[in-house]
């Protein structure tokens, strides 16, 4: 990664759930593009799915950034706000806060099902860590992103105006959204900005768990959303590439408050994936 620009270099970000899935490959790309990335997350160890928070800051220094593993359960309100203290007082600033975590192995037990087959504690679940995590961390971060006029980025999903995964996932994914907006009024004058992030179908740790079919291909159907090509995915490093966009663009306040597909902020800022695709996935 030594030939990417560095175009974040002595900027500070912060991306929580970055252990592995989105969160990871935003990591990444903001350190090749040479910020210094604090990594939250709770795992600490490798387990059932890869991936530590050790691990992605070290190869966030291997990109070119400078990778700083924070154990944090985002859960833990006081947790929230030492990380925060810390950063002020190991850097002096936050240019970009990247709310990412999400309990996926959680939600992935209720993928496709009825709201009547899907079990109250699922909400307390997706809206703790997923909303509320997002919020606090937020709220903690505030002081330090007007300061510095950086950027909130909040990854939300198109299942915030149309039917995905089940009803509590869209319910959270629109409230998030609103959450954006919101954020984004408040900050109205200060220089900062908030938006929201839509990925399509990240190819994940976990849904490379998914086994090939006997043509070789890799596929997942949901009950009302359809059949997904899982080859033809977008990695985790082209939400990064978003991000980064953002985070270097001088005029980004004219989108705060507001969603944007990945896909149409890579046509806007003239990126790519890995592969030189713009994946979509609508």
């Amino acid at each position: 990664m030594s030939g990417t620009p560095k175009i974040l270099a002595g900027r500070v970000a912060v991306v929580t759930g970055a252990s592995r899935g989105i969160g990871k490959g935003i990591a990444l790309e903001l350190g090749a593009a040479g910020a210094t990335v604090y990594v939250t997350g709770r795992t600490t160890e490798p387990g059932r799915l890869p991936g530590t928070v050790g691990e992605t800051a070290a190869m966030v220094t291997e990109f070119g950034g400078h990778g700083v593993a924070a154990a944090c359960d985002h859960r833990d309100d006081g947790a929230v706000e030492q990380l925060f203290a810390r950063i002020r007082a190991e850097q002096g600033r936050l240019d970009v806060l990247v709310n990412n975590v999400y309990n996926s192995p959680a939600a992935a037990r209720w993928l496709g099902r009825k709201f009547w087959d899907v079990p109250p504690k699922a909400w307390d679940e997706t809206f703790e860590i997923g909303v509320r995590s997002h919020y606090v961390a937020s709220v903690f971060a505030a002081p330090l992103l007007i300061e510095s006029a950086g950027l909130i980025v909040n990854v939300s999903s198109p299942g915030a105006r149309r039917y995905m995964h089940n009803a509590v996932y869209g319910v959270a994914k629109t409230a998030l959204d609103r959450l954006t907006a919101d954020l984004a009024h408040d900050l109205t004058g200060t220089g900062a900005t908030a938006v929201s992030i839509w990925p399509g179908i990240v190819d994940t740790e976990l849904l490379q768990l998914v086994p090939a079919d006997e043509q070789g291909r890799r596929r997942v159907t949901l009950p009302g959303e359809g059949s997904f090509d899982l080859d033809a995915a977008e990695t985790p490093r082209f939400p990064g590439r978003a991000v980064v966009a953002l985070a270097a663009d001088p005029g980004r306040s004219t989108r705060s408050g507001k969603s944007w597909k990945v896909a149409d902020l890579a046509e806007d800022y003239g990126f790519t994936d890995v592969d030189g695709r713009i994946p979509r996935a609508d």
